[in-house]
């Protein structure tokens, strides 16, 4: 565009500093247009006022992890639906992490544990290959937690059958813990869950599943995240 220059070219000219240095201080979402927050190097600008934060540093961008309340209708949608509902729209007013929230957070997310199919509650998306690797090669080992609304009447032994007795797929379920969370929701608590798991299970114990949250994974609990919102996986918060 003529009369227009990158904005990390002015950038650099009005530190000063690199252009590699500009960039990164773009990239790391420290710099103003106009008062708006840009985090393209390549934007053009002409007369803006073009501002770096006095905060401002050069640590590159660190790869984050994001927790999400998938609400019900995003689980009837699928599990496609979770990574479109993960914006700054949807960012947790009271997300303590301190993580200075920038739109490449955004791409390359993996999800991470998918959710039981029609299910809402906690889910992970991450950018970080550690925790895709931890969540992917310790899947078996990792306990999750389920709260099931169910419809039916369920007997002691059949409750029994279900913490150990049923089989999925041709083979014999390890033991779990399944117990009343209330009059009508079931607590399920298991390690190394199948696709469609649960809802077998409960359909074999002649139960109607009416509706599935996952609440933890592994020491992690959703807690009072609202649904349809997200927050940043604190620096000490382990899976």
């Amino acid at each position: 565009m003529e009369g227009t220059v990158r904005l990390a070219k002015r950038l650099a000219e009005l530190v000063p500093c690199s252009r590699r240095e500009a960039e990164l201080y773009i990239a790391g979402g420290w710099v103003t247009v106009d008062g708006l927050v840009v985090e393209e190097p390549q934007f053009r600008v002409a007369q803006q006022k073009v501002e770096l934060h006095p905060a401002a540093t050069l640590e590159p961008v660190v790869p984050v992890t994001i927790l999400l309340h998938q609400p019900p209708l995003a689980a009837a949608m699928g599990a496609a639906s979770g990574p479109q509902m993960v914006s700054a729209d949807t960012h947790a007013t009271d997300d303590r992490s301190g993580i200075h929230s920038l739109k490449q957070h955004f791409a390359r997310l993996t999800q991470c544990l998918p959710l039981q199919f029609n299910a809402s509650g906690f889910a992970v998306f991450t950018q970080d290959y550690r925790v895709s690797r931890k969540l992917t090669e310790d899947a078996a080992t990792i306990e999750q937690e389920y709260v099931v609304e169910v419809a039916g009447e369920l007997p002691p032994e059949e409750l029994k059958r279900l913490n150990h007795g049923l089989s999925f797929n041709g083979k014999a379920l390890p033991p779990i813990k399944v117990s009343w969370q209330s009059e009508a929701r079931l607590r399920f608590a298991l390690k190394g869950i199948q696709p469609g798991q649960i809802a077998h299970m409960c359909k074999v114990a002649g139960l109607q599943v009416l509706s599935m949250k996952r609440i933890r994974i592994g020491r992690l609990s959703m807690a009072k995240l609202p649904p349809g919102q997200w927050r940043y996986l604190m620096p000490h918060e382990r899976f």
